[in-house]
């Protein structure tokens, strides 16, 4: 049976393709080396529009007696703060623009507002160099290192130095946790499950955190905070699998990349790449389920267990909650065999 692979690889060769959602204009060439935290396209992104009702606003009966209060034209720039339409007389009533933008309509009392457009920038995500140049929407950038898979990350990236918490793996990283040598650096810890401790460590502030695992509750807070934050397990409290974390530490005060973009509609996920001079081999995407290949279990109860598959067991297996399912017995680390449903395992390698 074949399956999607995890990869915990000390030092393999990485190609990544970073594309724009549409056209734009590629920044990079050939050959030009790049960071992880560097944009290297970029696409103008359609302003939203803002209407403003200036008759409503005044409390007139008449659309042209608003009309008359209207300070801009048509085409006319503004930014934010800027007086739209003013009343007269000793306590004037003030229409301001809500955003920076440019006026596109005047009409029936209404200002309607263009907000200026953003540019969308597409940062490289790991270090690397520029491999090919994909016209008009992006590059494909190509390096040499040690690569770690995560299960979730909240979309940022970022580069820096990896440090690692005095605190054992499976303990609760706190906003005590933290300290000023930290400041700058991306830090690796155990599982968060208060708001606090991310909050602190974005005022620190970090430039990234990986995480074993985090309540689900903070995710909304997660998505807001300026770093990158990559889940190594994923929700709840699970201790990170050994051998992520023996692969982190021994290369620990190393320059590292985080890339906390992943889409599990197109198995991408949440990278950790660590740069390094050697020549690593490609990555293989999928591997086959075998005996002897290391595994890690993704549901309860061994929720983030690295083992060793002993047997694929044949036919379908009656499990203990009577579901029947492929599966195959697995070795965990008290050398106890199991039997585990397929479905819920990926390979490490």
């Amino acid at each position: 049976m074949i399956s999607p692979v995890t990869h915990l690889l000390p030092l393999t060769n990485i190609r990544r393709a970073r594309m724009l959602p549409d056209k734009g204009n590629v920044l990079v060439s050939v050959n030009q080396r790049v960071n992880a935290g560097e944009v290297v396209a970029e696409s103008p992104l359609i302003g939203h529009h803002t209407i403003l009702d200036v008759r409503k606003a005044f409390g007139l009966e008449h659309f042209e007696d608003a009309h008359k209060l209207v300070r801009y034209k048509i085409g006319e720039g503004v930014e934010k703060g800027d007086i739209l339409a003013q009343t007269g007389g000793i306590f004037p009533r003030i229409v301001r623009a809500p955003v920076s933008g440019t006026v596109v309509s005047v009409n029936r009392g209404q200002i309607i507002l263009e907000q200026t457009a953003q540019k969308l920038e597409l940062m490289a995500g790991i270090a690397g160099t520029v491999a090919e140049i994909l016209p008009d929407r992006g590059v494909v950038i190509e390096s040499n290192g040690a690569l770690i898979q995560g299960v979730w990350g909240n979309g940022r990236i970022n580069q820096g130095m990896l440090l690692i918490t005095d605190q054992p793996p499976e303990e609760e990283f706190t906003r005590s946790s933290l300290d000023l040598s930290m400041r700058g650096a991306i830090v690796l810890a155990g599982y968060v499950s208060k708001a606090d401790a991310l909050e602190a460590a974005d005022s620190l502030p970090v430039r990234g955190l990986i995480l074993s695992s985090m309540a689900a509750t903070l995710i909304p807070l997660a998505m807001k905070v300026s770093y990158p934050i990559i889940l190594i397990e994923g929700f709840g409290q699970v201790a990170m699998n050994n051998a992520a974390y023996q692969l982190l530490i021994t290369n620990e005060k190393r320059e590292i990349c985080l890339n906390g973009e992943w889409d599990a509609s197109r198995a991408e996920k949440p990278e950790i790449f660590i740069p390094l001079p050697a020549q690593g081999n490609p990555l293989q995407e999928f591997a086959d389920l075998s005996a002897g290949k290391t595994v890690r279990v993704n549901v309860p109860p061994y929720s983030g267990q690295s083992a060793t598959l002993v047997s694929l067991l044949p036919g379908m297996t009656t499990l203990a909650n009577g579901k029947r399912v492929q599966a195959a017995n697995i070795r965990l680390s008290n050398n106890r065999v199991v039997p585990v449903p397929l479905a819920n395992l990926d390979v490490l390698e």
